[in-house]
Order: structure tokens, then sequence, then C-alpha cells
């Protein structure tokens, strides 16, 4: 049975409508991948007309564009919270996961759409600022653990940018298994992660 249409139903105002119609989006982008969804198909899991869509979006690119630079902001805004606040190195990388995982709380289906669809995107204008948001995330991670080893905090015998692409890829990874309101929250998360991350999974000999 197909979802039941809800044009002729009273709706929220059209800014709470977009959010939902954007959420939606997400969802279908990140279970099916951006090139293999259509408008129909966005349509149908939203329950309205496929020309209804066009009444808030000109096209499935716009759709991706605003998922992706409201996840993005969202993420940046809370980083440079972080960074702004003077921590230690140590405490500004604790800090910095802990944002990346509530960040995945968020907007989990928009980092599975970023990392799935962000190289492809970006070789198109209208998505040219993921190439600029991963230039400055590399450099703001390399900045950061570079600090470390200067504050005599962080290993110097590790290659910085091995660490910094196994951080990367080990929070980020989790927007594929993530699911809001599990048996742990996105900060039991993030402090699992940095036990293991800075003290290991060893146990101690004491």
């Amino acid at each position: 049975m197909s979802p039941r249409r809800r044009d002729t139903e009273a709706t929220p105002p059209r800014e709470g409508r977009r959010a939902e119609l954007l959420a939606t989006a997400a969802e279908v982008f990140a279970a099916q991948g951006y090139a293999a969804t259509t408008i129909r198909q966005v349509a149908d899991a939203a329950g309205i007309l496929g020309g209804s869509l066009y009444y808030h979006f000109d096209s499935k690119e716009a759709m991706a564009d605003e998922i992706l630079s409201t996840f993005l902001g969202d993420m940046w805004a809370a980083y440079d919270r972080v960074l702004g606040a003077g921590l230690g190195a140590r405490e500004t990388l604790e800090a910095i996961v802990a944002e990346s995982f509530r960040c995945i709380d968020r907007h989990r289906p928009a980092v599975v759409l970023y990392q799935n669809e962000s190289k492809h995107l970006a070789t198109g204008e209208r998505f040219r600022y993921l190439l600029d948001s991963h230039r400055r995330f590399e450099e703001m991670w390399t900045s950061l653990l570079e600090r470390g080893v200067a504050e005599g905090v962080f290993r110097a015998d590790l290659d910085v940018g091995l660490v910094y692409r196994f951080v990367r890829d080990t929070v980020w990874v989790a927007a594929n298994w993530y699911r809001p309101g599990g048996r742990l929250s996105a900060d039991d998360i993030a402090k699992q992660y940095l036990a293991m991350v800075l003290e290991g999974i060893q146990r101690g000999s004491g």
C-alpha cells in the first residue's frame, strides 16, 4: 500500500514543513544513495505527490545542498566554540571528539550522505564548499595534534597524518551504526572512544 497522501491535510508552517521534508530526504539519500534516489522516491517517503515537493525545493541538488550545509554549519559552530575556549590540547581533543559524536546524533543521515557522496558532489560548483570544509577539518586536526606534541601531552613518535586519519575515520564511521535513543548516548560513546584512544584497552598492571 502506498503512503497516505497529505497534500489536502492541514500542514505545518512552510519552514517547519521544509525541515520535515529535508529530514526525510536525508534518510532516503543515506539509505539508497544520492544518485540512485529520485524526487518521486523522496516524495513517496514523505507521503506527498512528487510535484508538491517542488513547492519547497527546485531540485534534488537543492535538498542535498541544504542538508549538507546545515550539518557542516552546525559542526563548525560547535568546533569553533571549543577552539575558542582556550583549552589545552588534550582537553580540546576530548571536546572536539565529544562534539563530533553529538553532531552524529543530530545529523546522522547527513553525515552518511557526506561520507558517501561528498567526493562526487564536490566536483560541482554548487558543492565546492565541501572541499573547503575538508581542508579546514584536516588543518584543524593537524594543528591540534602538533600542539599536543609541543605541549608534551601527545606522543612525538607517532605520525601526525596517520593519527589524524585514524581519528577522523574511526569517529565518523559511527554514523553507519549509531542510532539515537540507543543503549549508549552520544556522550557515553565519546567517553568510551576517548578512553580507548587515549588510554588503550589493555588492563593496567597496577
